[in-house]
């Protein structure tokens, strides 16, 4: 995330506020546990809270917007990656399913070529077919 500027601030109050806010933002806290909330960017900037409700309200309310903002990327992420790892679940499945269904189409195409071998011996029509000749068989790979 992009930190926040200072622009030309003289007041070290508010300077210590927005360093406090930009450490908060980038993950790397130094006084406070991290959470995104106006009671420990206080305890982060060092300043007492009711510079921040009272005094600096503006960057009290920058705050709140910009840490709303990264709580809503972060669970839209949370919710994609829960969504792709759905997905990949499910792909698995349907190789297996894909695997299964292969084998059991080796399976009937074999028993086929039998069948129809050994009802044209059956019927007679043709003397070399009088021999039933069974087809080299695939190995199994059942999962």
């Amino acid at each position: 995330m992009n930190s926040i500027p200072f622009d030309n601030e003289q007041d070290p109050t508010r300077r210590a506020i927005i360093s406090a806010m930009n450490r908060l933002f980038a993950g790397t806290p130094q006084r406070s546990n991290g959470r995104l909330n106006v009671s420990q960017l206080a305890i982060e900037a060092n300043v007492k809270r009711w510079h921040l409700t009272h005094q600096h309200a503006d960057l009290r309310q920058l705050f709140q917007t910009k840490a709303t903002e990264l709580e809503t990327k972060r669970t839209s992420n949370v919710h994609s990656s829960d969504a792709f790892e759905e997905l990949k679940k499910k792909h698995k499945e349907l190789q297996a399913h894909c695997r299964i269904l292969e084998a059991r189409l080796q399976l009937y195409a074999t028993t086929l070529n039998l069948l129809s071998l050994e009802n044209a011996a059956l019927s007679d029509r043709d003397a070399d077919a009088a021999k039933v000749r069974a087809m080299p068989r695939q190995p199994q790979h059942m999962p």
